[in-house]
Order: structure tokens, then C-alpha cells, then sequence
């Protein structure tokens, strides 16, 4: 990305730095949340405490198809100029939830009860899987999204009140 010269080059620097920390966590661990998540509805579902084999492949191998198809988005948005970023990235690790239901219903596991406003929010997440932060994906993932979550919001500011608006 090239800085906006509206920009303090330091700032920018720290947000384009806090942005590939964040897209790189999202890379390394949106794998291993697919197969958490599959194992935790799982074993709610059956009382077990562990996948069948079979259920662990297909969860592994969704977990990387999720990794395949949504972190080379979150790092294209977070590559983006922050006035131009349509979305945010956890909205984006969002539509991961798609891959760990893919696995559940092919388990036959049966859609857990959600209440009113997560059913209204996300109503093809029937497993109530939609990560609430970044650290539900992950803990490693609670600090990078913080500080790129403060950077970014430091550079909107800082531009505003460049601009005359704040």
C-alpha cells in the first residue's frame, strides 16, 4: 500500500505494520479454528470427547480451505487505505463460519438454538460459530487485532482533524 500523504509517515508505517500482523495471525490460525469449532459442536452434540477420524480430516481440510479462501481477503482489505476498507476484518473472518458447517451437517449434527439477534445477524451461521472478537478465533490473535483496531482508528482521526473535521 502507498502511504496517503495526508498521512504521518510514522503513523502509517505502524498501521501497515500492525496490518500485516494481523493478516499474517488470521493466516496461521484460521485452520486450526475450523477444527476447534467442529470439535466443540461435535462434542456437545454426541457428549464425546473426541472426533472420529474421519469428521478430523474433513475438519482439517476445511480449515484450510477457509485459510485458502478468506485470509488472502482480510489481508487484501488490510492492505487497503483505511477510507477505502468497505468492511472490517472480523467480518470477513466471519464468513469462515461457512467451512465448520459444512463439516457439521455432513456429521449430521443438528443446528444448535440461538437467540433472536445471532439469528438475525448471521442466519446461515446455524452452529453459532460467527467469532464475537478476534480472540475467539484465536488468543494470539486478541492483541494484533487491538492494535490494528487503535492504529487505524489514530489514522482516521489524525486525517479528520488534518482536514478541518475534528
Amino acid at each position: 500500500m502507498t502511504p496517503d500523504p495526508r498521512d504521518d509517515p510514522a503513523d502509517a508505517a505502524a498501521l501497515a505494520a500492525y496490518a500485516t500482523a494481523l493478516a499474517d495471525g488470521v493466516e496461521a490460525h484460521l485452520s486450526g479454528w475450523v477444527e476447534r469449532v467442529v470439535a466443540e459442536r461435535y462434542g456437545q452434540w454426541t457428549a464425546s470427547t473426541g472426533l472420529p477420524d474421519e469428521i478430523r480430516a474433513t475438519a482439517r481440510a476445511e480449515g484450510e480451505r477457509a485459510t485458502a479462501a478468506v485470509a488472502p481477503r482480510v489481508r487484501a482489505l488490510l492492505e487497503r487505505d483505511v477510507d477505502d476498507q468497505p468492511t472490517g476484518p472480523l467480518a470477513l473472518l466471519r464468513t469462515a463460519t461457512a467451512h465448520p458447517t459444512t463439516v457439521l451437517r455432513a456429521a449430521g449434527v443438528p443446528p444448535v438454538r440461538r437467540d433472536e439477534v445471532a439469528a438475525r445477524l448471521h442466519p446461515d451461521d446455524v452452529y453459532d460459530l460467527s467469532p464475537a472478537s478476534f480472540a475467539d478465533v484465536h488468543p494470539d490473535l486478541h492483541e494484533p487485532g487491538l492494535t490494528w483496531g487503535a492504529a487505524k482508528a489514530h489514522v482516521v482521526l489524525a486525517r479528520r482533524r488534518r482536514e478541518g473535521r475534528r
